[in-house]
């Protein structure tokens, strides 16, 4: 694209390129020149001038700039050297702070000639370009450029800018595919590199903070086309592949487009950060978002907002990518393969091992053969995908995916075999979401499309979310993943009708983004779906009921106390029946997996686990039939017994610390823990606190272990507990604190490595002795403990700094007040919270913890130091309000 004549692109003027060409000219003057000039490009860039002409316009003042140097350091005089631009630079194209690729190609190095280029490459350095050069003769080139794919393609983007021009010349006539990377080696090359890029990215577009050059969609994908198109079709602009039947006139302005935004916020990008950088961080997502408009008061949506269009963008450039690729593949990397062809219906064939249509208008013909193409596609194992013609036709039927269109009764039908498609179901939603069918057909799909969600704990864009929800659904199926959800797995085995669970996973979170509830608000789409579809009045209601109780499950299970029999009856009451239960159980192992996969560890695995095995039992005893708390209590008490007899325990001895404890410590422990618990105080002879750490090992546990705490009480312990363990790098999951009747506090933490929490870990034998020596001696010595709890903070954790939410609860039947805790993870943030409470005269006896990705939601059952629930209205509003400006303050400080 040529600038446009009212526009002056900053260049040197001539008299600026006389004085920078002569020998004598200080660092100094180009230092300033090339700032001003930059400068103006950067205002240029503010004034919304086309990306193209910036980018291009910053190398051709770079161009200027080396000449003068070459020139001003006397390689102008040189013979037998060539200065050469490589790589994006060698394109024509350069952002604010971009590599300067050079290659400096020689015949053979004199003192000289040597001299001066180390001049010239110093002197580059000391006016502040980033300079990547190499100096190389043509044989080295040649024989580099014949080892390693990438040299090759910064040698096919050479550009000539001082010097011999036969020199690079001849170089690129020895690298021509005539002589070296022949068209299905180089292809095979590039797209190896590409797969291999993608993996380092998970094979995703939707990272948190997404490399715009790397990831996939990004920069590098749209280059990969270029690179395959200059090797094979020799042709140095995207625009002659329409020329070539390649590239229709509409594709090829979508690849633009999409290109040109990304250029756009990759100059932001130098711009905010002052240097290089391609990585979309946090806290520059919410610069740039103001930079391109999003200046609304809403932070969070501003940066969603801004968002959406960059991921919108990476998902046509992957479109096209992938479309491309596979059209060279086919018109040219084998032009002499056998044609195999298998002849399906009158629509439809498969063509060495590709789906293909039989009549380029079949689509406008028979529109419902758009669902057809992913039935076919679903019912055979064997057929790898979509020939490129056929991808093609689809995307340029879309149009047809109207009203009429998704309410016909035999398209439907259609989507309805897709979702209980045999083979590769969800390649087939990813393929009609990539092509654009998905959100045509689901125009309810089609708005969470690229929509994020400004937080560490939702990893993925709420469709990739979803589909990637899907996906674990299915994988439940495969054997590799039977010892990972070994109950998941054999339960969505007798599922009825699996593909209610897939479509209830379609919808889950289908309303993000519009404001309200999204459970209440996803029920009505769901609702329509199914009544659209057909199902049947029970499925639909199966359907709808999952979707508004989605998050039902995790919260129970992570934010309650599932060893309280209330608890459990309270949640076998909404779930009302095992094929409810059964249902919800699998969705949420898939949703959590899906929502970020290094939140799931052993410790919340065992929690759902518990619940759903917990609720069966409930649920086969009857909704009428509660738990009996006494019941329970005889219940571990005689497991207790039984261990305890076994293991030689004076009876005796543990009848009477049985005495000293309340009923609801022997309710909410098992009869192992108890046991175990009551060995360790019979055993201990010591005057110092007692600690016992024990591995929870075993299926369900695996990766978690269990600190016992036994001594005197005192105000300081849960605080003092919390700041030892996390100084050592433990993280506290559960606390229960028991108080005895001769005032001895009985606490039992569950906590796990922070460093390694999503793999199994146990403790050996010294780390187990560190913790204990740390911890007897930290609570023997509590004016120590509050040094332990400043530690630093990472940096993404500090770009998250939303105000705390606290918030207290009394229900009648409890015997405790519970504090909702919704704030900031921060290290030592649990610490502080105890602390507040020793000062507060506020006596801690139970903790759940939940950290989802920046923050943490945390629930503490609390009392008066009478032991009775904080029920006083104004005492509730102090602490409340307290707490949430002691957590600010705690957050601005960390």
């Amino acid at each position: 694209m040529d600038s446009p004549a009212h526009i002056d692109l900053p260049t040197l003027t001539e008299k600026e390129q006389q004085e920078l060409s002569q020998a004598s000219c200080p660092v100094s003057i180009y230092k300033d020149i090339i700032e001003t000039k930059s400068e103006a490009l950067n205002q240029l860039f503010l004034q919304q001038l086309p990306i193209e002409w910036l980018v291009k316009g910053r190398a051709s003042l770079i161009d200027q700039v080396l000449l003068t140097a070459w020139q001003a350091k006397g390689l102008d005089q040189e013979k037998d050297v060539c200065l050469v631009a490589v790589g994006g630079y060698g394109r024509g194209e350069l952002h604010p702070k971009s590599d300067v690729d050079l290659l400096i190609l020689i015949n053979q190095v004199n003192e000289s000639l040597k001299l001066k280029l180390e001049a010239f490459i110093t002197f580059l350095w000391d006016i502040n370009l980033d300079v990547g050069h190499s100096v190389r003769t043509h044989d080295e080139c040649v024989k580099l450029a014949q080892d390693d794919i990438t040299i090759i393609t910064n040698l096919i983007e050479s550009r000539h800018l001082a010097g011999e021009p036969d020199l690079l010349a001849n170089v690129q006539l020895a690298i021509d595919v005539e002589h070296m990377w022949d068209g299905h080696s180089f292809y095979q090359a590039k797209i190896k590199e590409q797969e291999q890029r993608h993996e380092k990215y998970q094979n995703t577009a939707y990272n948190l903070e997404p490399n715009l050059k790397e990831c996939p969609g990004g920069l590098r994908d749209m280059q990969v086309i270029d690179w395959v198109a200059k090797r094979h079709l020799h042709t140095h602009r995207l625009s002659a592949l329409i020329n070539k039947s390649f590239l229709s006139e509409d594709e090829y302005h979508r690849l633009k487009e999409a290109v040109s935004h990304l250029w756009r916020i990759r100059w932001a990008l130098h711009i905010e950060t002052n240097r290089k950088e391609d990585r979309l961080l946090f806290d520059h997502q919410r610069s740039l978002a103001g930079t391109f408009g999003f200046i609304g008061d809403d932070l969070k949506r501003n940066v969603e907002h801004f968002m959406q269009g960059y991921y919108q963008s990476v998902a046509a450039i992957q479109q096209l990518n992938d479309l491309l690729l596979q059209h060279f593949e086919e018109s040219f990397l084998y032009p002499d393969q056998s044609n195999i062809t298998e002849i399906i219906n009158d629509r439809f064939q498969v063509h060495n091992g590709q789906l293909d249509i039989r009549d380029q208008d079949i689509f406008r013909k028979t529109p419902s053969a758009i669902l057809e193409v992913y039935v076919v596609l679903g019912s055979r194992e064997d057929i790898k995908g979509l020939r490129a013609n056929t991808m093609r036709a689809l995307q340029n039927s879309l149009d047809l995916i109207d009203d009429e269109f998704r309410y016909d009764k035999h398209n439907t039908e259609l989507f309805m075999d897709i979702i209980s498609s045999p083979y590769s179901m969800t390649s087939l939603l990813r393929s009609m979401k990539h092509i654009g069918i998905l959100g045509r057909y689901l125009p309810e799909f089609e708005a969470i499309i690229g929509q994020m969600q400004h937080d560490l704990f939702h990893v993925y864009t709420v469709d990739a979310h979803t589909l990637q929800l899907v996906e674990n659904l299915r994988r439940l199926w495969l054997p590799e993943y039977k010892q990972k959800f070994p109950i998941s797995s054999q339960t969505i085995r007798h599922l009825p009708k699996v593909e209610l669970i897939y479509i209830a996973g379609l919808y889950h979170d289908i309303a993000k983004g519009r404001g309200g509830d999204h459970s209440e608000l996803g029920c009505q789409d769901a609702r329509a779906f199914c009544e659209r579809h057909s199902l049947s009045k029970h499925d639909t209601e199966l359907i709808v009921w999952l979707v508004r109780n989605h998050l039902l499950m995790s919260v129970t299970a992570q934010r309650k106390d599932i060893s309280d029999p209330e608890v459990i009856w309270e949640f076998a009451r909404i779930v009302k029946d095992q094929e409810h239960l059964d249902h919800l159980f699998i969705l949420t192992v898939a949703d959590i997996n899906a929502t970020n996969p290094a939140m799931w560890n052993s410790w919340r695995a065992s929690l759902m686990r518990q619940l759903y095995l917990e609720t069966k039992r409930a649920l086969r005893r009857g909704l009428d039939s509660p738990i009996d708390a006494e019941m329970l209590i005889d219940e571990h008490k005689q497991r207790a017994l039984e261990v305890l007899i076994e293991r030689r325990v004076d009876m005796c001895e543990a009848e009477n610390i049985w005495e000293t404890i309340d009923d609801e410590y022997f309710i909410r422990s098992s009869g192992d823990e108890i046991a175990w618990n009551t060995e360790a105080i019979i055993n201990h002879k010591s005057d110092k606190p007692l600690v016992a750490i024990k591995s929870l090992g075993g299926r369900n546990f695996s990766g978690a272990n269990r600190i016992f705490v036994y001594t005197p009480c005192s105000d300081h312990l849960f605080a003092v507990t919390a700041a030892t363990l996390e100084q050592l790098g433990l993280t506290i999951l559960d606390a229960k604190i028991n108080i005895t009747t001769h005032n001895y506090s009985l606490d039992t933490l569950v906590v796990m490595d922070d460093n390694d929490s999503n793999t199994n870990w146990n403790l050996d034998n010294a780390k187990i002795k560190l913790i204990q020596d740390t911890l007897i001696e930290q609570l023997e010595s509590p004016s120590l403990y509050e040094s332990l709890i400043q530690r630093y903070t990472p940096r993404i954790l500090k770009i998250f700094n939303n105000a705390a939410r606290v918030s207290l609860e009394n229900n009648p039947e409890d015997i405790w007040s519970a504090m909702d805790v919704i704030a900031p993870d921060r290290p030592g943030l649990l610490a502080m919270i105890g602390q507040f409470f020793m000062t507060k005269n506020v006596m801690l006896h139970k903790a759940k913890i939940a950290t989802l990705g920046e923050r943490v939601e945390d629930t503490f059952y609390i009392t008066e130091k009478s032991g009775e629930p904080i029920l006083e209205e104004a005492r509730i509003k102090q602490l409340c309000q307290q707490l949430e400006e002691k957590i600010d303050l705690f957050s601005q400080a960390n």
